[in-house]
């Protein structure tokens, strides 16, 4: 049965209008974006499937659209509005962190980070650049590989911070097997860019190390 022969209360498009977003499940939603079925299945039906397919939204919404475009009953406009209602949501946050009020603790950046970093498939390190009353300026992805003492430059990282006029910073990368336990390495690499920036005078608050189920913080362990 198509979506539009169902009660009108129970069609996701009405719920969401009369109950709001949050009464919506995860299939509902997902089937807004789908919109119509195919071959006897509802946008819901296929929603569902998806999700039992990919082991749910976080795993779905992180999948490349290629894997997407193998899903019967999606095209690619489909499979576009599904990954565009991801970027969506990270701008959003995004939009919080630049315009927001001064970040009080390196974990306000935290759900921003681990949103824009922790499903990469390789591991990418990040940087917030922050003014003398710890205002957000920009955030850039700054290297990309294995985070070591050889790929991670604190001569890169020090021109970058000039060019946006930074009094502090923090950096974060992820850890693509999902474990956020910050390694050898990473402290290494820590300790070697509080001291190129504690030169220039410029605070390094925090190294975050974004895993699969949230983040970890060097400045938290004391290890900054």
């Amino acid at each position: 049965m198509s979506i539009k022969d169902w009660p009108s209360d129970e069609q996701p498009r009405e719920k969401f209008l009369k109950q709001g977003a949050s009464s919506l499940s995860d299939a509902e939603l997902l089937a807004l974006f789908i919109r119509v079925g195919s071959r006897g299945r509802s946008a819901i039906d296929i929603a569902r499937d998806m999700l039992i397919e990919y082991g749910g939204l976080r795993a779905l919404l992180s999948a490349p659209i290629e894997s997407l475009l193998g899903v019967a009953g999606l095209g690619a406009a489909k499979c576009v509005q599904i990954h565009a209602a991801r970027e969506l949501g990270t701008r959003y946050l995004g939009e919080q962190l630049i315009k927001g009020s001064a970040l009080k603790s390196p974990r306000d950046a935290s759900d921003y980070l681990t949103l824009r970093l922790r499903d990469l498939p390789v591991e990418v390190f990040g940087c917030v650049f922050l003014d003398t009353r710890h205002q957000v300026l920009a955030y850039e992805n700054l290297f990309e590989g294995t985070i070591d003492s050889t790929s991670v430059h604190p001569r890169e990282l020090i021109r970058r911070v000039l060019h946006h006029n930074a009094s502090a910073v923090i950096v974060a990368h992820n850890h693509p097997s999902g474990v956020a336990e910050p390694s050898e390495a990473d402290i290494s690499v820590t300790c070697k860019l509080k001291e190129a920036l504690k030169l220039l005078d410029i605070r390094l608050l925090d190294h975050l190390v974004i895993g699969n189920a949230g983040s970890v913080s060097l400045s938290e362990r004391g290890l900054l």
